[in-house]
């Protein structure tokens, strides 16, 4: 059996409309984030964890922006394509470590919820899925609470 592990990082600014989603958990209903598709940070930097083990590119080669067949697309939609794409390349996931970068965004309520919606994403146990969050103390624009992050690392089996 062969392991790979991957590596996977998003980060957007936050707009005025819509509502922050931390893979399809809604954590902040009165701002969104400005994105071609729904914005869901933590799920793409998943998605991108998940191709870069495979070998398979990046997000936005799979799903670039300028297509507007993206826009608006549900990224949890997308990371369960990305997965199926890791499954016909020969691997299927193993575990997920996920750390969401936000000054005012909580993780700790949706923490449970979002394990799930990984793990159900991705046809694993929530055992595999690890959820974390930090802040950057104020630094930069994640810190002045301009926007948020996720990175992501992404062990394959195979």
């Amino acid at each position: 059996m062969t392991a790979r592990v991957g590596w996977g990082f998003d980060a957007h600014r936050f707009a005025h409309t819509g509502a922050v989603l931390l893979c399809a958990v809604v954590a902040d209903d009165e701002r969104g984030v400005e994105a071609t598709s729904d914005g869901d940070v933590p799920a793409h930097a998943v998605a991108d964890a998940l191709l870069g083990a495979a070998a398979l590119g990046d997000l936005g080669a799979v799903f670039p922006s300028d297509d507007s067949a993206w826009r608006g697309a549900d990224s949890m939609r997308l990371l369960a394509e990305v997965n199926a794409r890791v499954a016909a390349a020969g691997f299927r996931p193993a575990s997920i470590d996920l750390t969401v970068i936000a000054q005012s965004v909580r993780v700790a309520p949706h923490r449970e919820a979002i394990r799930t919606a990984l793990a159900d994403c991705l046809g694993i146990g929530r055992e595999a899925v690890s959820v974390k969050a930090t802040t950057t103390d104020g630094m930069g624009f994640l810190g002045a609470d301009e926007g948020l992050a996720a990175v992501a690392v992404a062990v394959l089996e195979g």
